[in-house]
């Protein structure tokens, strides 16, 4: 297993692999880069944070793509990368919850009162998550992201149940805040 936790197969490549190896990381960046994004968002508190751990995983994820074998699917190869760099960088950082101004919320909806409203849920929710134990907030995140349990269970390599046991948690802490803030 590589340093990622993803089973591979290393060997040198040639102008040809390395040709199709690039085409194949600029288009699986492109199907899976906003929801890379939104993980790296909900390990950071600013965007310059964000932008730095999303650099991180795509560089990860190009160091990592020639020796991905296929024993799970491109979706949870990325995910996984993506989730043990996010790991690592808290590690590193140990940074604080953000403030609600620091998240950037866009919302295209006309009613000015009704977009604010939405704005300030979204944020409410999304610094609620951003509270929850780091546990809680992975399987959050990804079930966001729509991976199922057994995805989820292999991208933070525990199992299904407890993958259900956590999100059962971090509803329940979520639900708690949510309704204390109201």
């Amino acid at each position: 297993m590589g340093s990622d936790g993803v089973v591979f197969d290393a060997g040198p490549l040639n102008l040809v692999d390395r040709v199709t190896l690039e085409r194949q990381f600029d288009r699986l960046l492109a199907a899976n880069g906003p929801a890379l994004t939104r993980l790296a968002a909900s390990y950071t508190n600013t965007a310059g944070d964000r932008d730095d751990l999303l650099q991180e995983i795509a560089l990860a994820i190009w160091q990592a793509l020639p020796r991905f074998r296929g024993e799970s699917s491109e979706r949870t190869f990325l995910f996984r990368i993506a989730h043990n760099r996010a790991i690592s960088y808290l590690a590193r950082v140990r940074s604080q919850p953000p403030s609600v101004e620091e998240w950037e919320v866009h919302d295209p909806s006309p009613n000015p009162e009704l977009g604010l409203a939405r704005e300030q849920a979204a944020a409410r929710l999304r610094a609620a998550v951003h509270r929850l134990p780091v546990a809680w907030r992975q399987v959050v995140t990804l079930t966001l992201e729509g991976l199922g349990y057994g995805e989820i269970a292999e991208v933070l390599g525990i199992s299904e149940s407890n993958v259900g046991a956590r999100l059962s948690r971090a509803r329940q802490m979520l639900r708690e805040a949510l309704e204390n803030k109201k």
